[in-house]
């Protein structure tokens, strides 16, 4: 009460405090760093990521793009490229105009030539940058390339593909937030019995949520989907919370002459309802810790302080919002709409013992989509094809046959032949188009006296020699993963610590990584989550139950695309089921602790679940279908697949849980009743 009665007491400071506050979270969440690649959340031990290190250090090639020129004369590619090389961190261009200057027709060259850099009236220009593939400095390379370049040039590359991913969602951010807040608002409209309390209670969360925001600046910098998502997850995620305290501070005042004692209880009951709850919540964020991929790291942390912000701004400012604007709140009374669901809780304990066989029956399907959902991991796919670095790379894929470009870094002191026997083997291999080292430029009829230096610069350092490798396959594809493999095992016959290096190798390390992320994230979250509710719940067999229950609602969410022939993206295949069980947990607690509050008050099972169930039923709907509201909008809005598809699964995986934990918790207390009874610590021997 103590806490309670200083939040009443000091509520205006509390609000002045809070508005100050803001001043920070919103110069922190400016200043904060958005990443928009995946690839640098991959582990800086694996040997693909120390490759990119060695390209950055010795051959100052942090990262590259590839130019296409269209309908261009050498003398033009050849001002172009002086253009391009003033531009700060671009290390090299490199384009065949370099060899045979503006008097030899290309048509002199060898054929071999003409068909790796030449398609009709079009031509490529490989550009080279001292820095990182999405270091500032490289995507303002990039930027200035394209503001000096006319509509016969298109910039293909990865470093073109975050520009377009970051204009987008930047774009598209704001938007989100707007469609989950008016979602939010019309079912609160519904749901409450004041048209005034929606706005207190998206202002308490809004205030939550820049702070959880400003404070990433801590964490250095995010990534774009945390970024994306995190402000409607936190929305979704917390509005019970906040909606708990307002329901309990209207009990309370018919209990109170005082409105300030009303809500110093409801303060105090509110607190101790929402711990057990935000806390297996805050746990299962944090399992995506346990990610190799460090993205999980990313998005846990961030979701993790977004609850903790959610609860303290509940017990704080959201008391001294109500409190404030009460006379508001009287005047804007109306009844409630949301129906009583009393007939459904009747339904339910009625045909309890069908809905568990129907469970068992249905558990196997599910479980089965579940693991047979189809997940895709390339990058660009998730974008619309008309951004200009999706069309660069389609044409890239398709006039020139460059789907995948690999690095092979190898030994400088190899023997020459032995290089040129290594590359013939791999030039022979299924779905090598090319591959050239500049022991090899001589042999396709270019002199090596004639080669520029930069040229020469690109495939020789103080250590070693690079070897350029094109191949026909998509990456992320299951055939150029193969291929990766099987030239891994190729050069370390000639080289043991020789490196392949670039997209394709990177994209295969991550499937391996996110397959081993996706098992042992799921088991992380369960093993803590069912700790911490073996000390909430005081039992050895509710635990298991309440898990049981979420999970086989993350199998019918996670199924579905299965059944429906839809391929995920392979971020979501990891980190919805944790999300799901950390947000919709606290959904089965309420429920289960009213249920053993009714058994110890000596009530038998039917009454327990029927008292338990009748007075949840209202508040899950309400907190399930804000979180539906909050995602559902920016999954049918997004044009970022990825973002898209989470916000897509989120919001079905909140109907999901909402529906599985009205239906089918109670069916299971009421069926393993005597086992609950006998593991839990409080509950009287039944008779």
């Amino acid at each position: 009460m103590l806490f309670g009665n200083a939040v009443c007491k000091h509520r205006k400071i509390i609000l002045i405090i809070a508005l100050i506050l803001l001043i920070p979270a919103i110069l922190g969440m400016n200043a904060t760093r958005i990443n928009y690649d995946i690839l640098v959340y991959l582990p800086e031990n694996i040997e693909t990521v120390q490759g990119e290190k060695i390209l950055s250090e010795d051959f100052d090639m942090g990262g590259f793009s590839v130019v296409i020129l269209e309908n261009m004369k050498n003398k033009d590619i050849l001002t172009l490229e002086s253009k391009i090389k003033e531009i700060n961190n671009v290390e090299k261009v490199i384009c065949i105009a370099d060899v045979i200057g503006t008097e030899i027709p290309k048509e002199m060259l060898p054929n071999k030539v003409q068909d790796m850099l030449y398609d009709k009236n079009k031509t490529i220009m490989l550009v080279t940058f001292k820095e990182q593939i999405s270091s500032d400095e490289t995507i303002n390379s990039v930027e200035k390339i394209r503001e000096i370049t006319d509509e016969r040039c298109k910039i293909s590359g990865m470093t073109a593909t975050l520009i377009d991913t970051r204009n987008l969602s930047d774009s598209e951010v704001i938007i989100y937030v707007v469609i989950a807040v008016v979602l939010c608002l019309i079912i609160l409209q519904l749901a409450l019995d004041s048209y005034f309390v929606p706005f207190l209670l998206l202002v308490n969360i809004g205030i939550a949520v820049l702070y959880n925001m400003g404070t990433n600046i801590f964490l250095g910098e995010i990534s774009y989907i945390t970024k994306a998502i995190s402000a409607v997850l936190q929305l979704g995620v917390t509005m019970d919370f906040a909606i708990f305290l307002y329901h309990s501070y209207i009990q309370e005042k018919n209990n109170f002459t005082s409105k300030e004692e009303a809500m110093s209880n409801a303060i105090r009951k509110t607190f101790i309802s929402v711990l057990g709850s935000s806390l297996t919540t805050i746990a299962g964020f944090l399992a995506l810790c346990s990610m190799n991929l460090s993205l999980g790291k990313d998005i846990g942390i961030v979701m993790a302080k977004g609850v903790l912000f959610g609860v303290i701004s509940v017990v704080t400012i959201l008391p001294a919002l109500i409190l404030e604007c009460d006379k508001i709140i009287e005047k804007t009374k109306h009844k409630e709409i949301l129906p009583k669901f009393t007939h459904l809780r009747d339904f339910i304990i009625k045909h309890y013992v069908i809905i568990t066989i129907l469970f068992i029956v249905i558990l196997p399907i599910v479980f089965f989509g579940y693991k047979n959902t189809a997940v895709y991991y390339k990058l660009d796919k998730s974008l619309p094809e008309s951004l200009s670095s999706v069309e660069a790379n389609n044409i890239l894929k398709e006039d020139f046959n460059m789907a995948s470009m690999e690095m092979l870094l190898i030994n400088k002191d190899i023997p020459e032949y032995k290089t040129n026997e290594m590359i013939e083997k791999i030039e022979n291999m299924e779905g090598i188009e090319w591959a050239i080292g500049y022991s090899k430029l001589g042999s396709i009829g270019i002199p090596k006296a004639a080669l520029p230096q930069d040229l020469i610069d690109v495939f020789q350092s103080d250590k070693y020699q690079m070897i350029l490798i094109n191949s026909k396959y998509e990456i992320a594809t299951d055939e150029l993963n193969t291929q990766v493999k099987e030239l891994t095992n190729l050069v370390k016959g000639y080289d043991e610590n020789a490196i392949l290096a670039g997209e394709g190798p990177l994209m295969k390390d991550l499937v391996e990584i996110a397959d081993h992320d996706f098992n042992s994230v799921n088991t992380t979250s369960i093993a803590v989550i069912f700790v911490i509710m073996l000390f909430v719940l005081k039992s050895f067999s509710l635990p298991v139950i309440l898990i049981s229950v979420i999970e086989f609602a993350i199998f019918i969410n996670m199924g579905i695309p299965y059944y429906t022939n839809v391929t995920v993206p392979f971020v979501a295949s990891i980190v919805i089921g944790t999300i799901q069980l950390g947000a919709t947990i606290d959904y089965a607690i309420l429920i289960t602790n009213k249920y053993i509050v009714a058994r110890k008050d000596g009530k038998n099972k039917k009454e327990a679940a029927k008292e338990s169930l009748g007075t949840s039923i209202g508040s899950i709907a309400v907190s399930g279908l804000c979180f539906f509201g909050a995602t559902f909008g920016v999954g049918a809005y997004s044009k970022i697949e990825m973002i898209g598809s989470l916000c897509t699964l989120m919001s079905r995986g909140a109907i999901i849980s909402m529906l599985t934990v009205i239906c089918v918790l109670p069916a299971f207390l009421m069926i393993f009743d005597k086992i609950i009874c006998k593991t839990t610590i409080g509950i009287k021997k039944i008779n």
